[in-house]
């Protein structure tokens, strides 16, 4: 569509509405004309256009198109820390309170902004080689592609769970069993949507195997091993068994334990098949500082989680 313009009505006009015409003419749809005609970009005769308006034969109308929208600036990029990066992938250590990719409410700002800056390709343009999250909260490591061919070859090894992540997370309460393995599905919550649950009507398999790695008063010290990566996974696996993780609101308790300013889950380890030639490819990031000096204050800065 032009920037504007004119036509005459003509004899097979007469009687028909303005927007049905207009819409003909410009090859806009019907909904598209009549925000025309409600911005006044549209004139009849020389006088704004009416809602429902019926055209004369001979009448001339003259339109505009609405100015393009003002851009707002963009975001702030967010800083990467890359721990592996070549032609092929980029390994980054996520901060937390970070959005990996777009979503309802954090359409900008995000992880995938700087990904897309960085050279990440592949898959979904709004979340640009991205083959597995972490929650805003959670810190640690993602793998990403640099090209369409490894974004397919990371999805196939995620699925045939070639892809091992390793996380530390400090559980609520003193968790009896030394080791184990949670397997119970999860999906979405039926009446909560920002949760997810587990044997939901919608639930898909989800094992989490774990390892207690100390106590300390009314904490454990765990390394968790994911099997399957569904949506808060390890956070609604360890509610379930009556620990949740340190500080998560959303399904742990409140307040937070003092000195905690956010849920303690990290993903620490990540190793993963090259999607060039299939060498291991193994990533590690230690505890941020905000965990690890709630460790030290626990007594436990002594231990090596990963």
């Amino acid at each position: 569509m032009s920037e504007s313009g004119t036509f005459r009505a003509e004899a097979a006009d007469a009687g028909r509405r303005l927007d049905v015409a207009l819409a003909e003419r410009l090859r806009l749809s019907r909904a598209a004309a009549q925000r025309l005609i409600a911005a006044g970009l549209v004139l009849v005769e020389g006088s704004p256009a009416r809602k429902r308006q019926i055209l004369h034969a001979g009448e001339t109308v003259a339109w505009r198109a609405a100015p393009p929208a003002a851009q707002a600036p963009s975001p702030a990029a967010v800083p990467l820390s890359l721990v592996y990066e070549d032609d092929w992938v980029l390994v980054v250590d996520k901060p937390a309170g970070v959005v990996v990719h777009p979503a309802p409410g954090h359409e900008h700002g995000t992880l995938a902004d700087s990904l897309a800056a960085a050279g990440a390709r592949g898959g979904d343009a709004r979340r640009p080689g991205i083959v597995h999250r972490l929650d805003k909260d959670t810190s640690g490591l993602l793998v990403v592609a640099r090209r369409e061919d490894a974004y397919r070859r990371l999805v196939a090894a995620m699925k045939r769970h070639l892809v091992q992540r390793t996380y530390v997370a400090l559980l609520l309460g003193s968790l009896a069993q030394d080791e184990g393995t949670i397997d119970a599905p999860v999906g979405r919550h039926v009446r909560d949507r920002r949760r997810m649950a587990l044997h939901s009507p919608a639930g898909k398999r989800a094992v989490t195997h774990f390892e207690t790695l100390a106590r300390a008063g009314a904490f454990t010290l765990v390394r968790v091993r994911l099997e399957t990566g569904r949506t808060h996974q390890i956070r609604v696996h360890f509610a379930a068994l009556g620990h949740p993780v340190a500080g998560d609101l959303q399904y742990g308790r409140s307040p937070r334990p003092e000195g905690l300013g956010r849920q303690f889950l990290h993903a620490a380890r990540l190793t993963f098949p090259h999607p060039d030639d299939g060498h291991e490819v193994t990533c590690s990031s230690p505890l941020p500082d905000d965990l690890a000096e709630f460790l030290e204050s626990l007594g436990l800065a002594d231990r090596q989680p990963i």
